[in-house]
């Protein structure tokens, strides 16, 4: 009887759950393909990238420039990217029923997902630019905002499932949440490497 059990719980593949979870971020996908599609038109179409020749005398004479900087995104990029390797590991944790290595590592992406929100919001004090300065800066700051604020969400998330660890509602068998939450890391985590690379990377 058992082992039929573990017979049938092997064929039933996934669980509602996970698979509505994966539909949400599918969805996601197709969100954040709708932004870098409107980037795209909106950098095909000006004359030069960033579009300088836009800019009012009154915008000019205010010390407005389109210009951002590298090094502080590049840090926090790499940031992100090991906080993606930190919460995979804590998924390995779990999945061989290691709940401290769980928390552990779970804290840890927090921590990095939370540097990374803030090294942000400090790299929007510096520019020089806002949202409303050309086809350019809403661009920038509708991807980065959005993908911020999916940061935040999933800082947010990992919260809980560092909570829900620290209750022991996690085990070996049952841990299903933790790489949803994973699943949606790793998600955030390569949006961020597409915009990186989209604007600050190419010319």
């Amino acid at each position: 009887m058992a082992a039929h059990a573990v017979a049938t719980q092997e064929k039933q593949g996934l669980s509602n759950g996970m698979l509505g979870f994966i539909l949400f971020l599918a969805s996601e996908v197709m969100f954040f393909g709708g932004l870098f599609a409107a980037y795209f038109i909106a950098r095909s179409d000006a004359r030069e990238w960033p579009p300088v020749y836009l800019l009012t005398p009154e915008q000019v004479a205010a010390g407005v420039k389109l210009e951002v900087e590298f090094w502080l995104p590049f840090i926090a990029t790499i940031l992100l990217i090991t906080s993606s390797v930190t919460i995979q590991l804590g998924v390995f944790s779990i999945q061989r029923g290691n709940r401290s290595g769980l928390i552990r590592w779970t804290f840890i992406s927090i921590v990095l997902g939370l540097v990374f929100l803030v090294m942000q919001v400090y790299d929007y004090s510096q520019l020089h630019f806002g949202i409303g300065d050309t086809i350019y800066g809403t661009t920038f700051y509708t991807l980065t905002g959005f993908h911020g604020l999916h940061v935040l969400g999933g800082v947010i998330f990992m919260g809980i499932i560092l909570a829900r660890s620290l209750a022991g509602q996690f085990t070996a068998a049952n841990h299903e949440a933790v790489e949803a939450c994973s699943f949606y890391w790793h998600f955030v985590d390569v949006v961020w490497i597409a915009l990186f690379t989209t604007l600050y990377i190419i010319p």
